[in-house]
């Protein structure tokens, strides 16, 4: 069957054109993760979050090369785009124990020397798979986005999350807390990094992201405004279809059918064998998941598995997935499956942005329901700050995000302007 989660937003084409090699040792660490980060790991009370543990220039990439690569992905290119330095970097931060670790992610910097440059950081959209991540995959969007942004003059920037890319361990998925721990942290490092390259930034950060990555722009602008990175301040923040009332919109769109059935089996199993980790929702997959998912499921979520490999394991809907206990908890979430979701339910109330915020979403998507934009403005207007709501039509997931990163790029410029 098709995979229908399609996160990755770029043609094959793009591959071809940009040609981002992966180095053989990033190979070997992506599939024995946790040998290749022992080391690091072990170290890592030696240094600050942030501290750079290794940064390795990928590609070199003309103007001309830009523009090829991004318009043969569907992506915006800039009318007159700078070449664009694209690194990885491996980095000091903490796991969701708070103990330290490291994590990767993706830095881009301009062939230009004028002025001082802003950050623009990319929040990438559901991965289940580590070698997908920015730092390592060429043709995924978190590496293209950040190129696109460096391409406009700014200092792109791309977490990989804890547990994806070259971080050890499983990626705690859809936890806003580790996701800005990660961010911010990726933000010193490429600021250390700007500044071996002889570039200093004037402090700015523009934040957006898509689908998981939305939740996690509002989550790190929250975190920025509230000076989670000294010297750094949020300027910004235009996040994309992100699910940011799962409590209040997306379930009731699972269990409407608003959600493609499928792809909300993916989703729960995803989040459930996560949100066990850090809420301890269940003692056995049995009584999660019926059988015989309880002895796959999550073994699928190991970092190694594809989509496509993950899609083809699951059943048709949630309810062919879930026990009866937690199809009950999906319609009325209570205990601990309450606690996880009112956690990270919390990235748009509670705060008033001090920056204008754009908010964009689909009103055709079956992945992430446009009820969770529609109540992330509400609470954001309830806290009297400026926001507004984008569709951008009736188009699925992955279209919305087309459609609406040339309109965040466009205003991330006039910043600039």
């Amino acid at each position: 069957m098709t995979n229908p989660l399609p996160k990755r937003l770029l043609a094959a084409a793009a591959c071809a054109a940009l040609v981002l090699s992966v180095p053989a040792t990033a190979s070997a660490a992506i599939t024995r993760p946790a040998a290749a980060a022992s080391a690091a790991t072990a170290s890592a009370t030696e240094a600050p979050r942030g501290a750079i543990v290794s940064a390795t220039r990928l590609d070199r990439l003309s103007p001309a090369q830009v523009s090829a690569a991004l318009r043969a992905a569907g992506f915006p290119a800039p009318e007159h785009p700078l070449g664009v330095d694209v690194y990885r970097v491996v980095y000091r931060t903490t796991g969701t124990d708070g103990k330290p670790t490291t994590a990767s992610g993706v830095v881009t910097l301009p062939r230009s020397r004028d002025g001082r440059l802003s950050f623009a950081i990319y929040e990438h959209g559901t991965l289940p798979t580590r070698r997908y991540a920015p730092s390592v995959a060429a043709d995924s969007d978190g590496r293209l986005v950040p190129v696109m942004f460096a391409a406009a003059g700014f200092a792109g920037v791309a977490p990989d999350y804890l547990g994806l890319g070259l971080g050890p361990g499983r990626h705690p998925y859809m936890d806003a807390a580790s996701e800005v721990t990660a961010s911010a942290d990726l933000l010193r490092a490429g600021r250390d990094l700007a500044a071996r390259h002889g570039r200093s930034v004037d402090g700015r950060v523009l934040v957006t992201g898509f689908s998981q990555g939305g939740q996690a722009a509002m989550a790190l602008g929250r975190a920025l405004q509230q000076g989670a990175v000294p010297g750094l301040r949020l300027a910004a923040l235009a996040p994309i279809s992100g699910p940011y009332a799962v409590e209040r919109a997306e379930l009731p769109a699972v269990l409407s059918g608003d959600i493609e059935p499928h792809t909300a089996a993916f989703y729960l199993a995803y989040w459930i064998t996560s949100m066990n980790r850090l809420h301890h929702l269940y003692d056995t997959p049995g009584q999660a998941f019926r059988a015989p998912y309880d002895t796959t499921v999550e073994g699928l979520f190991d970092g190694r598995h594809t989509e496509e490999q993950i899609a083809a394991a699951l059943p048709a809907s949630p309810a062919e997935l879930l026990t009866d206990e937690f199809m009950a908890q999906v319609r009325q979430p209570s205990g601990a499956f309450l606690e996880a979701l009112r956690a990270n339910d919390t990235t748009c109330a509670g705060w008033r942005p001090r920056v204008p915020v754009t908010l964009y979403a689909s009103r055709g998507d079956r992945d992430v329901a446009i009820a969770n934009s529609r109540l992330c403005r509400d609470d954001l207007l309830a806290s009297g700050a400026e926001v507004r709501l984008v569709d951008v039509g009736d188009v699925d997931h992955v279209h919305g995000a087309l459609r609406s990163l040339p309109r965040v790029l466009r205003a991330f410029q006039d910043l600039l302007s």
